[in-house]
């Protein structure tokens, strides 16, 4: 099946420029020009991949960014607003977007966001029941990275963005190592962080205050005076 993208953006013209070059690539395409006509859009066709504008009329993008995160299967979100200014940006990646593209835009990059947020939301059937599943325990949490999911020592789940369990992976990979904000972008999404690098520390932010103890104090994800995050937890393979 094709994936499926819903553009939701007041801008006619925008809409049939984003309908008709992603329908190029052969994805499956919906565009619609407000809260009500999204929501009626996504009980329609389950999209995969949602791309948002902030600056809707009646409603906020942000609240509807906020409230797509509710459903049981939350499709992947990627912002695509003119409003350029950082709180913005935040506010976006802390209601749970995955990713956050400003106008004006190179339709080509945008089209390799899309992909890059498909790959690391869909998970594929095969992947879903895997014979050997790829999992680690640390500091009382196990985080299965085939079925992305992750659990206290008590069994119960814990939801996490796409963006913060990709985070959490990277970490789990790569243990008391001191790394960037560049080189988590890097393992992350295979880019430089460039002018979007505060995602990384969003992320961070919203992480600790999932898995820490104390998110003010935490004791896994330390932060490195000039350098980055280090991942302090002694990590276990299953």
């Amino acid at each position: 099946m094709a994936d499926r993208i819903l553009v939701v953006d007041d801008e006619e013209e925008i809409r049939d420029l984003l309908a008709n070059y992603l329908s190029s690539f052969g994805f499956e395409v919906a565009a619609v020009a407000d809260g009500a006509s999204m929501r009626a859009a996504v009980d329609r066709h389950r999209p995969d991949i949602v791309l948002l504008d902030l600056g809707l009329p009646g409603e906020d993008g942000l609240s509807l960014a906020r409230e797509l995160r509710t459903q049981p299967r939350p499709p992947g979100i990627i912002i695509v607003t003119g409003r350029g200014q950082p709180v913005d940006r935040i506010v976006g990646l802390e209601l749970g977007a995955d990713d956050y593209v400003p106008k004006p835009f190179d339709l080509r990059e945008l089209a390799a966001r899309v992909r890059s947020v498909l790959r690391r939301t869909k998970v594929e059937p095969a992947q879903q029941a895997p014979l050997a599943r790829d999992c680690y325990d640390f500091a009382g949490w196990r985080i299965d990275l085939s079925s992305r999911s992750l659990t206290r020592s008590d069994g119960a789940a814990v939801p996490l963005t796409t963006g913060e369990f990709d985070l959490l992976a990277t970490f789990v990979r790569n243990p008391n190592q001191a790394l960037s904000r560049d080189r988590l972008m890097e393992l992350m999404h295979h880019r430089e962080a460039g002018p979007f690098d505060r995602a990384i520390d969003v992320q961070v932010g919203r992480l600790r205050r999932k898995i820490e103890r104390d998110p003010a104090e935490p004791e896994l994800i330390k932060s490195v005076r000039g350098v980055g995050y280090l991942f302090a937890a002694r990590v276990l393979p299953e």
